[in-house]
């Protein structure tokens, strides 16, 4: 039997989503609640791994079992098991062709930036910041330069495994809200740091230190070493993945991050 999950976790105290030695990931913790309900050991494959401190809103996973257990055992039941920042929020058996990564058709991020003099205290690990002032129309114009079907090369990890550099961007939102600036992007598929990548040379056009159509020639150049540094992980959120009908996922809901604010679908 296959069984799908939808998550969500605060990564700030986790060494991304990966199973490492040291048991210190995000997945580590799940197979860990999963294997004690299912009473056997459980593997998970998951539709996107995030970095280390980086947050999902709705990330979703995939497992096998031998075993039958209703479903609010694979939810209310795995949760008693997690610490509180992972919570399983909805689980439903699927087809053995279901795949939570290979099935996909699109993923989204949030990444939420403050724009003050002094850091962050209470959204530490929340929200990115910067200390400097930022242009909301640079940013914008540059932001729409990377839609579409691009060679991402200059804004991937270098040690990123994808076997192509070639994404297709569907959107890239960006809003401002006080000092509270929120970028919202979807893609086809995203390369290892390549939010992060992209928001660091975002936030070098919004603080002036480069055009907005300096983007232009990342993408021609395709050279990582061109590009801004990789931004903060903190303000980064797995906000969702987007599957063809047919498999009857949830859609992502009102999603509450900052008091008195919140983001939709």
């Amino acid at each position: 039997m296959r069984v799908a999950l939808v998550l969500e976790y605060d990564g700030s105290r986790y060494c991304g989503w990966q199973s490492q030695p040291q048991s210190c990931s995000i997945q580590d913790a799940l197979e860990a609640a999963l294997s004690a309900i299912a009473k056997e050991r459980i593997r998970v494959i998951t539709a996107g791994r995030t970095d280390t401190g980086v947050h999902a809103l709705y990330q979703v996973v995939h497992f096998d079992t031998s075993v039958h257990r209703p479903l609010t055992a694979w939810v209310r039941g795995v949760n008693a098991f997690l610490p509180n920042d992972i919570a399983i929020l909805w689980a439903t058996e699927v087809s053995d062709k279901f795949h939570a990564r290979y099935s996909a058709v699109e993923r989204r991020y949030l990444y939420l930036l403050l724009s003050q003099p002094a850091r962050p205290g209470i959204h530490h690990h929340k929200v990115g910041w910067h200390h400097l002032p930022l242009a909301l129309e640079r940013m914008q114009f540059a932001g729409n330069i990377l839609i579409g079907e691009h060679d991402f090369s200059a804004f991937r990890a270098a040690e990123c495994q994808a076997k192509s550099p070639i994404r297709t961007m569907t959107q890239l939102h960006i809003t401002r809200h006080g000092n509270l600036f929120v970028f919202d992007l979807r893609a086809n598929a995203f390369l290892q740091h390549m939010v992060r990548n992209i928001i660091g040379c975002l936030v070098y056009i919004g603080k002036g230190k480069y055009p907005p159509e300096w983007m232009y020639e990342l993408l021609e150049n395709c050279d990582r070493t061109y590009a801004a540094p990789t931004f903060s992980a903190a303000g980064l959120y797995l906000a969702g993945v987007k599957y063809d009908g047919d498999w009857c996922m949830p859609e992502l809901a009102e999603v509450p991050l900052i008091p008195g604010m919140s983001l939709y679908h």
